[in-house]
């Protein structure tokens, strides 16, 4: 099973998206400091996640997402628990 993910900054809620297929661990290594480009970002707090059951999903998805750059539409998907099928 995959995750697409969607954290954000506890300090000052900016979001971050990923993908993994081990979503504690992804979390943990996120939240110690192993991802130097959150380590000014943390604590992170998981907001949204998605399992994938296709390989290689929720990379394309994770993709999708950051080739946006759309803040309005991430603020969506955490509002909405899910990710609209005209988005992705």
């Amino acid at each position: 099973m995959e995750y697409v993910y969607i954290l954000q900054s506890e300090k000052n809620a900016k979001y971050y998206i990923g993908s993994t297929n081990d979503l504690n661990r992804r979390l943990s290594e996120h939240n110690s400091g192993q991802t130097k480009s959150l380590m000014n970002l943390l604590p992170m707090k998981l907001v949204f996640s998605k399992a994938c059951n296709i390989k290689g999903e929720a990379r394309r998805i994770e993709r999708h997402l950051k080739k946006l750059k759309s803040r309005v539409i991430v603020q969506r998907i955490v509002a909405e628990g899910r990710i609209r099928t005209g988005i992705i």
